[in-house]
């Protein structure tokens, strides 16, 4: 392809991405706490991201620093769609929850505006018990705002019992808990007070804020079977949907030669390269600010993506290239993990299970792109008609990524 049209598709890229914002790698959750404290009734906590429901972070920052009047009426408008969203139901039975109050995160504007940084706001209800004895699951309805994967808890303080389950996308729905046998017993509680009075009991003080929000259930009571699984879930999650920069990374190992010995070289290598500054950032050995890490993740993909242009060959050069830039991605992929809970007794489990959790979401990446164009690899125009391109189009993307993340943290610091 000449330079002129290379220079033409770049310009054109560029201009068509400047709506896009700058993604760091943030793994946000959203969890509800559902506990049996009393008999009668149960206390339902929600800890939401309120980001996208607000329309943007500078809108949760301007909610957090409201007058109290006005910070409660933004936060009830949001009520009905959560709880619509996220229905605790036991059987075919759905509480209705009942509002008892919230806490924002108290942050600054540039932590608001700051992805890697978590912005949770607790949501307290109160709910009482419905007839039936049915187990308790939680549903997410299909097309909910909320950020996935949802961490579902059950808590019974009395019989010291603690059980998550995790969905992962909207197609899911919790594992079912049998409260029934162990739950207290006791008289039913009466019901708890609804309506304008409560309301207004509620809204007469202002609410709890809070710095950062402690999980509320203890992973190391799962065994680590579960453990295991649902660190490796977490992993791919990280790379599909979520990790938009690596599977463009990954693209461009992929379009420098499809063929298994390079795609296998290189793949290789950069597991192993990210795989040790994964330890090493979680382990508190080494680690770097997200301000340098993310605009090099995004050069790292340009730069992986002009070479297949410009010198398409697999040599020792490229091999210490992709290992290099793979250091880099390792400590993008421990700043995703540093609001996320590890057990104490399991850890090497757990970050051995998101490790290859991200290797298979890499490894499926792969798969798909070889399904989408593999089958042209050994046509005499393959590199010009599609590996050229593609890899432009990568390039084009990974420095305007570079651009505007400089940009983003440039505005934080």
């Amino acid at each position: 392809m000449p330079r002129r049209t290379c220079l033409l598709v770049i310009l054109g890229l560029l201009g068509g991405l400047l709506p896009l914002r700058a993604r760091a790698h943030a793994l946000t959750i959203t969890q509800l706490l559902v506990s049996f404290d009393q008999p009668g009734t149960i206390d339902v906590k929600i800890d939401i991201d309120l980001t996208n429901l607000l329309g943007s972070p500078e809108a949760y920052y301007a909610v957090s620093q409201a007058a109290t009047g006005a910070q409660q009426q933004a936060i009830a408008g949001l009520l009905p769609g959560i709880t619509r969203d996220l229905q605790v139901r036991f059987g075919d039975a759905q509480p209705a929850l009942i509002f008892q109050g919230y806490a924002l995160p108290a942050l600054s504007k540039s932590d608001y505006l700051d992805p890697t940084v978590d912005h949770f706001t607790t949501l307290h209800f109160i709910a009482v018990l419905p007839a039936t004895r049915a187990p308790i699951r939680l549903v997410v309805r299909p097309g909910a705002r909320v950020d996935y994967p949802v961490a579902f808890i059950v808590q019974i303080p009395s019989a010291h019992i603690s059980e998550a389950s995790w969905i992962e996308d909207e197609s899911e729905e919790s594992d079912s808990f049998d409260w029934a046998d162990v739950a207290p017993k006791a008289g039913a509680a009466p019901a708890p007070a609804a309506g304008p009075s409560a309301a207004k009991a509620v809204r007469g003080s202002p609410p709890a804020v809070r710095t950062h929000v402690e999980p509320a259930f203890d992973v190391d009571a799962l065994p680590w079977p579960h453990q295991l699984s649902m660190y490796l879930r977490l992993g791919f999650h990280h790379i599909v949907p979520e990790g938009t920069d690596h599977i463009l990374f990954v693209l461009g190992l992929f379009f420098l030669g499809v063929t298994w010995r390079k795609l296998l070289s290189q793949t290789s290598v950069f597991t192993v390269a990210h795989a040790t500054t994964l330890f090493l950032s979680t382990y508190g050995i080494f680690s770097l600010p997200s301000k340098f890490v993310e605009p090099a993740i995004a050069l790292s993909i340009a730069f992986i993506a002009l070479e297949n242009v410009f010198s398409p060959r697999l040599g020792i050069g490229r091999l210490i290239v992709v290992f290099c830039f793979g250091l880099i991605h390792g400590l993008g992929f421990a700043s995703s993990l540093s609001d996320v809970p590890f057990p104490k007794h399991q850890f090497i489990v757990a970050l051995l299970g998101f490790n290859f959790g991200v290797d298979a979401g890499q490894l499926f990446i792969i798969a798909l792109a070889f399904l989408a164009v593999g089958w042209f690899r050994n046509r005499a125009w393959f590199r010009a008609r599609i590996a050229i391109p593609c890899s432009v189009t990568i390039t084009a993307i990974g420095l305007f990524w570079a651009v505007q993340r400089v940009i983003f943290y440039r505005h934080l610091y």
